[in-house]
């Protein structure tokens, strides 16, 4: 039986700034047009917590029913290193997936209900990220449904329910944040990219490869930063967005160097700070501006 570090573990924190980073984000895209409201980014939080919980939840039974864990590189898995039942994680993924309904149910009632429609494309491309009889996560898709999800729809989808509109900042901003979350699953993949090969999952990096594999990588962390001097646009206190430089330079060396297995888990931590770090720089420098 798994004990309650292991489950925690399980649930993946590290993957936690792609749910907080968004919702910071797309709250400083409404601050930029003046319409911040913060119970509805704390339902959006919420919203957003509990869906990565969930799908990394689902992840973790699919890819164990499966065999895609018996053997990896990465940290511990719940149901392949046999720490817990495959029906315990699946009813811990649907727990999670359930709270996430539910908030999400509460701020679409409370903004625009025709968003219920974009909280159920959510869950289904959780669930189907590797369940199901064909995930889109072993075809090559994991990357563009996170820079969907978790870019465009998180961010813009926060600045709707508080603004009831969107702009091009709040774009750029989705973008950019689309584009680090899905570094992070980029360099997740890099780094099991002989498993998974091996085991039949044929994502985007093993598509690739590994020398292309690690191009799109820094060439994802590039945008970001191109995208940071189009919103100096906005406001030049936008420039404040280059202090999460440094953390993505730091998440990049791995990569760039060659490094592979183990080598590359510190760069899925360092990419998710960066993230969190620039949304978090960003946003008050929107927030703190003259409002659009």
């Amino acid at each position: 039986m798994a004990n309650f570090a292991q489950w925690i573990s399980g649930a993946r924190p590290r993957t936690l700034p792609n749910a907080v980073a968004p919702v910071i984000a797309g709250t400083g895209a409404a601050a930029w047009l003046g319409s911040a409201v913060w119970w509805k980014a704390l339902l959006a939080l919420a919203v957003a917590l509990a869906l990565i919980v969930g799908v990394n939840y689902a992840n973790d039974y699919s890819d164990g029913i499966r065999g895609t864990d018996d053997d990896r590189a990465g940290p511990m898995r719940l149901v392949g290193s046999r720490l817990a039942t495959p029906r315990s994680v699946l009813t811990a993924a649907v727990t999670s997936l359930a709270v996430g309904a539910v908030a999400g149910l509460a701020l679409a009632l409370a903004s625009a209900p025709w968003l219920i429609a974009v909280g159920a494309a959510c869950i289904a491309g959780a669930w189907l990220y590797t369940g199901g009889s064909k995930p889109y996560g072993y075809a090559g898709f994991g990357e563009v449904a996170v820079f969907v999800f978790f870019g465009l729809v998180a961010v813009l989808g926060t600045q709707y329910t508080q603004a009831l509109r969107v702009d091009w900042v709040g774009l750029a901003l989705a973008v950019g944040i689309g584009a680090l979350s899905s570094a992070v699953l980029v360099a997740n993949n890099l780094r099991d990219i002989p498993t998974d090969a091996q085991s039949g999952k044929i994502t985007l990096a093993v598509r690739l490869g590994d020398a292309r594999t690690r191009v799109l990588y820094q060439a994802l962390l590039a945008t970001v930063g191109v995208l940071t001097l189009v919103l100096l646009l906005a406001t030049p206190w936008c420039a404040v967005g280059l202090v999460a430089t440094p953390l993505a330079l730091r998440g990049a060396r791995p990569v760039r160097s060659g490094g592979g297995g183990p080598a590359l888990i510190p760069v899925l931590r360092d990419t998710g700070l960066a993230m969190l770090v620039w949304a978090i720089a960003v946003a008050a420098a929107l927030a703190l501006a003259p409002a659009a």
